[in-house]
């Protein structure tokens, strides 16, 4: 199950992200792909909003991964654009964040393949000649229900 979306402005993907926050069960894991400036970290930061977060979203690049606590639990951002093999991610313990109880949104996810469990949720945002497109595809049986009922 895939649907698209046009996101003509930031406010628009940041909203996307505020609507799928809403729609997700928790422990829910999602890979963010696409080109530098394509709008991940603009997403994740609708998403963490959409939660209660009212601080500042920025991209881990440096740390990899920051973590937002929740009276329902945590949500770890990551962003592996910096890892150079999957390896690495066994390195930074990456297993005692994927416990299944906490929400993960994994830019660049791409590069932790064979390291990372399956996503729930695949989402591709690709630069557009006005704003961007955002491709979600359901990838288990949760992440389509999820994808089918973003409005």
């Amino acid at each position: 199950m895939a649907r698209r979306f046009e996101l003509a402005r930031a406010a628009d993907t940041e909203a996307l992200g505020a609507r799928l926050a809403g729609a997700c069960p928790r422990g829910i894991y999602i890979h963010l792909l696409g080109e530098l400036a394509a709008g991940k970290t603009t997403l994740a930061r609708g998403y963490l909003r959409a939660l209660g977060h009212a601080g500042a979203v920025k991209s881990p690049t440096f740390t990899l991964v920051e973590t937002y606590e929740f009276a329902f639990g945590a949500v770890h951002h990551f962003d592996l654009y910096r890892i150079a093999a999957p390896a690495e991610l066994e390195v930074i313990g990456i297993e005692e964040y994927l416990d299944g109880a906490a929400d993960c949104l994994i830019e660049w996810a791409d590069r932790g393949q064979d390291v990372l469990p399956a996503c729930d949720i695949e989402i591709c945002l690709t630069m557009a000649a006005v704003g961007r497109h955002a491709v979600l595809e359901g990838r288990s049986e949760r992440g389509i229900k999820v994808v089918s009922g973003v409005i």
